[in-house]
């Protein structure tokens, strides 16, 4: 009887241990959640909303600035998601090497983005890569260009601004996952590669790759989820434009509530495209994965 009344308190003590995270997670995260399901069935401006079915759901289909949005965060998806997985992935190997030097000083230099003040790296960026920028100056004096390259203010420009920008400050990021993933291989098992005659590029692809296929998973469906929430950089660098060229899924739900005449139901129903397109896509490249191991 005892054991049993100390099992039950130890149960009841458990429970009064993790109540304030729990009631926490509750008001910060599943409230707001099912807060916005709620609210993307509501039609109207402002807080004057009532229930409007599957009304915001059809304005999907029609919206043309929604279709621009949805059509610039997939472009930036697909672009930029393997350029810089790629990248983060030849430097972390390069610099795995042992017998580089300087090393840590590297390893520094390309993580140290990361971390830097999005304002200021953005502003930097636009300073960069304006009509009199050093970017434009220095392509000129080296003959590579005969007049300035519109980077804000043309669309296809713009958008390789943008995607040069989140390269620059993820890579590094990602780097230090893969870094830390070769560290744990064993050298013996490219020193016997070597030692049977196999080229540098095929011990890439067919040792370093396949030992970090869980690592290059999870990069890739953080990444995924990063580009298709993609703000900051677009609102600091372009604001979207020109001409809504760099117009993302969460500017535009940020136009939507806060520049535009309020729309709240119609900006939640915004931002669960992105939750839906975010759980397509980690299922896809989880079954591709698992697929893949499968083989």
């Amino acid at each position: 009887m005892s054991g049993t009344r100390l099992a039950r308190n130890e149960q009841i003590n458990g429970w009064l241990f993790i109540a304030p995270s729990v009631l926490l997670i509750g008001i910060f995260l599943v409230y707001p959640i099912l807060w916005s399901l709620w609210m993307s069935f509501q039609v109207g401006k402002g807080m004057n909303f009532s229930f409007g079915g599957f009304t915001n759901i059809i304005r999907l289909t029609k919206d043309p600035i929604f279709q621009i949005a949805l059509t610039n965060t997939l472009i930036f998806l697909v672009f930029q998601v393997p350029i810089m997985l790629t990248l983060a992935l030849l430097l972390a190997s390069a610099l795995n090497d042992p017998k580089l030097k300087f090393r840590g000083f590297f390893r520094t230099a390309i993580f140290l983005p990361c971390v830097t003040s999005l304002v200021a790296y953005s502003a930097l960026f636009r300073s960069m890569f304006s009509n009199e920028g050093v970017v434009n100056k220095t392509l000129m004096a080296m003959h590579i260009i005969d007049q300035p390259i519109l980077w804000t203010s043309d669309p296809f420009w713009a958008k390789v601004l943008v995607i040069s920008a989140i390269t620059w400050r993820w890579t590094g990021y990602n780097m230090i996952f893969y870094l830390a993933a070769l560290q744990n291989i064993d050298r013996s098992i490219y020193e016997a590669a070597k030692i049977d005659g196999v080229p540098a590029w095929a011990r890439f692809t067919q040792i370093t790759v396949p030992m970090l296929k869980p690592v290059i998973l999870f990069t890739s469906v953080t990444s995924t989820i990063g580009t298709l929430q993609l703000f900051d950089e677009v609102f600091n660098i372009t604001e979207g434009g020109p001409a809504n060229a760099t117009m993302t899924l969460s500017l535009y739900i940020y136009n939507l509530t806060f520049r535009f005449m309020p729309s709240f139901g119609y900006a939640s129903t915004v931002s669960y495209v992105i939750v839906v397109g975010v759980a397509i896509l980690s299922f896809v490249q989880f079954y591709l994965a698992r697929e893949r191991s499968r083989a």
